[in-house]
């Protein structure tokens, strides 16, 4: 999405005397001149601190606009991914955009990371299982970061996408993705975790990311997954609501967290499809889309998805684990990333508003822990 212009992101300036705490120059910060008068624009440098005390002049604004009117040089994007991910606290606590804040607040903001270029084109094989001029649904192989992001620029979905759907496609006069999501993320619509795999929609125009966005946010794709889980759901088919917010200790992970700023509702129906000795084939699907929500919710109720480093703290599963004996005699890895896999999706096509249903064959690793728990039985 292109970023508004500044004079779209200043609803009104703050006043020259707002109380602005600005660390030295050489503590990171520098000043520029802000031409339309208020208060001076403020460059940075990724990983410094900015403290921002809030003024009475500035008391009642949401969070978000009080941060656009400050960092005037900043996309409101920018700032709204950032405090999404965390990178601004009021008062020491991690707060949403529509935080109403008030004088006397001492907001901190931890300077994201630039935007990097978008990734360079990749020769890595993708297995495509639909594709035309608006669209396309590739099976995602497990252990593929979807875009580039820290310590994660090369190898990704991204550029594979880059090389199959852009270099190869034009010579025919096909090529294009969509750059709605940023230089960083061609035809990037939505997300699956780096070890999950399965199916994923891009878009290949601009008409097409909107329509599927929109798709998304209001919760009209129909997503199907597939989980091996350590242990068994006490139930047979069930509904977990339970709202997920950011790990108060550990940022790369997510929790369950009620009454937290941070927490937004999450909903996952979930089925088991087959039971084994301690552990289970469960399908689900979940109605929203929050970072791990499977993953989160099934720890939650206690039957984590097999394999899962981050929320089982196993990172890698053999026979002998799952009480099985090994076929060779030797207790060899049966899978080394989290049991999780995208089997289907239903999305209306953008172009035809036609149903659109793709599904990706259960990943090899996955079918081999099944086999392994089907032949001990």
């Amino acid at each position: 999405m292109q970023s508004s212009s500044r004079s779209d992101r200043l609803d009104a300036p703050l006043p020259p005397d707002a109380s602005v705490d600005i660390p030295p120059v050489n503590d990171a910060l520098a000043l520029e001149e802000d031409v339309s008068g208020g208060l001076p624009a403020i460059s940075f440098i990724p990983g410094s601190l900015v403290s921002l005390p809030v003024d009475a002049t500035a008391a009642g604004s949401r969070l978000d606009v009080f941060l656009t009117r400050v960092f005037v040089t900043q996309s409101r994007s920018f700032l709204a991914r950032a405090i999404e991910k965390g990178a601004v606290r009021v008062d020491g606590v991690v707060s949403r955009a529509s935080l109403k804040l008030r004088a006397g607040s001492l907001v901190c903001f931890t300077v994201p990371e630039p935007a990097r270029a978008g990734p360079a084109a990749e020769e890595i094989p993708l297995d495509f299982i639909y594709i035309d001029q608006w669209l396309a649904v590739v099976n995602k192989q497990a252990g593929m970061v979807v875009h580039p992001a820290k310590g994660n620029w090369q190898g990704t979905l991204a550029g594979a996408l880059k090389w199959h759907l852009e270099e190869l496609a034009a010579e025919s006069g096909q090529g294009g993705l969509s750059t709605v999501g940023g230089p960083t993320r061609p035809g990037i619509v939505h997300r699956l975790d780096r070890d999950t795999s399965g199916v994923i929609v891009v878009a290949r125009t601009e008409e097409a990311h909107y329509a599927l966005a929109k798709q998304f946010e209001n919760r009209t794709v129909e997503k199907t997954y597939l989980a091996i889980t350590y242990g068994q759901p006490q139930f047979d088919r069930d509904e977990i609501n339970l709202p997920i917010g950011i790990h108060p200790y550990q940022r790369e992970k997510m929790t369950v967290r009620r009454d937290h700023p941070t927490s937004r509702e999450a909903v996952t129906r979930f089925e088991v499809l087959e039971r084994f000795r301690g552990a289970a084939l469960v399908q689900l699907t979940p109605k929203t889309g929050r970072t791990h929500q499977i993953r989160v919710h099934l720890a939650a109720i206690g039957t984590p998805v097999l394999c899962d480093a981050l929320y089982s703290g196993r990172s890698v599963v053999d026979a002998s684990f799952l009480g099985l004996r090994p076929a060779s005699g030797l207790s060899e890895p049966l899978i080394s990333r989290q049991a999780l896999h995208a089997t289907k999706i239903v999305v209306a096509h953008p172009s035809t508003q036609a149903r659109l249903e793709c599904e990706a064959p259960l990943a090899a690793d996955m079918q081999r822990v099944l086999d392994a728990l089907r032949n001990a039985q």
